[in-house]
């Protein structure tokens, strides 16, 4: 069986990115590691590299809990530490007194620089400050062209990781049916709303389906895969447990509260 079975068509380059970093691994014997990935592709990264006798893989997003996190392969004989992922920490200060700084504000700042968004890993915003987890190789960079997000004034001071602090995620798993494995109707069951107006904002591109929009309410959902509904959060399809008697499918899921 060809390992591209387990996988969507659109996630081959990503296999055979993986598949290329562990002959990388194994012909250099030197640790090899990837920008920030997403939670599904971290999860790729496990299933291919496996229990690879000569290739292990450790995961670091800076803090605990961290959503993107950079993944390092290894020889058998390495023992990485936090230094060697290459992260780097800013505090991002603004008048919070005059202004509010939100999630999509830095992101749009970050990704107007030019910044590719495998570069930097989560944005951590409270109430008066923000933190950024970036690549070491563009911080200088960050530090010195992030001065503004929206109508805000930043300032990035670089802090230690040991500074970060990330709620935890709580996950609520739940068990449903449906009758078919479209995007549209497992989104239905999952934020329980109707199939129409679930079918109407994938087409106006307000679903994902792991971290890329799509705009076919008839996409196929498969077990592992990560949704998520612009206002209603994100989830993850734990496992796809066969039909009922009445030919709909059996799902259990997670919801991020």
């Amino acid at each position: 069986m060809s390992i591209y079975e387990h996988y969507r068509p659109e996630e081959r380059t990503f296999v055979d990115r993986v598949l290329q970093w562990q002959d990388e691994v194994q012909e250099r014997y030197a640790p090899r590691l990837t920008d920030f990935l997403d939670p599904r592709e971290q999860d790729m990264v496990r299933q291919i590299i496996g229990n690879h006798p000569d290739v292990g893989v450790f995961f670091s997003g800076g803090v605990e809990g961290s959503e993107r996190q950079r993944a390092l392969l290894v020889p058998p004989y390495f023992e990485p530490s936090i230094e060697d992922f290459e992260i780097t920490a800013f505090e991002i200060t603004y008048p919070a007194k005059f202004l509010t700084l939100t999630h999509p504000d830095l992101l749009g700042a970050m990704m107007g620089l030019g910044i590719k968004r495998e570069k930097f890993g989560d944005i951590i915003v409270n109430d008066s400050l923000a933190h950024l987890i970036v690549a070491k190789e563009i911080a200088d960079f960050v530090q010195m062209n992030l001065t503004q997000a929206g109508k805000a004034s930043l300032s990035p001071v670089e802090i230690s990781l040991e500074h970060l602090h990330l709620p935890e995620a709580v996950w609520d798993e739940q068990a449903g049916t449906v009758t078919s494995l479209r995007l549209d109707t497992v989104l239905a069951e999952v934020y329980n709303l109707s199939r129409g107006k679930v079918s109407t904002m994938i087409e106006h591109d307000r679903a994902k389906l792991n971290w890329k929009i799509v705009s076919q309410p008839s996409a196929e959902v498969k077990e592992g895969d990560y949704l998520s509904l612009r206002g209603s959060g994100r989830s993850k399809i734990v496992s796809i447990d066969g039909k009922t008697k009445r030919d709909k499918w059996r799902i259990t899921y997670q919801i991020r509260k």
